[in-house]
């Protein structure tokens, strides 16, 4: 699924600037825990859902060879967290949705859990 169908699944918006909505995500992740996250195989098929929304997620986004984050619950990015993800091609989402709701939605959408 590309992420710019996950973005209008999420009523959600893209906050960095470059376009890489083209790319496919095919499983999701949802953690809180950035510890859980770097005990991730590099995958880069898989979107992060997160509550986290502070410059560490980037950082470990980017090391998990990750490039799509979706920030759930309001949680807005920072300044310095989109030029870091700009900096690294990684894509921001922010969606009001729970990340409870929004794993739900793309789990129904076709988005395969990662384990």
């Amino acid at each position: 699924m590309e992420l710019e169908h996950i973005v209008k699944l999420l009523e959600g918006e893209i906050v960095t600037l470059h376009n890489t909505t083209f790319r496919k995500i095919e499983r999701g992740f949802t953690s809180d825990l950035m510890s859980d996250v770097l005990t991730l195989e590099r995958c880069e098929d898989v979107v992060l859902l997160t509550g986290l929304a502070n410059i560490q997620t980037i950082r470990t986004v980017e090391m998990a060879g990750l490039y799509a984050v979706v920030l759930v619950r309001g949680r807005k990015a920072s300044e310095e967290m989109i030029a870091l993800a700009e900096e690294n091609e990684i894509v921001i989402i922010e969606t009001a949705f729970s990340a409870f709701r929004a794993s739900a939605v793309l789990f129904h959408a076709g988005i395969k859990p990662l384990f």
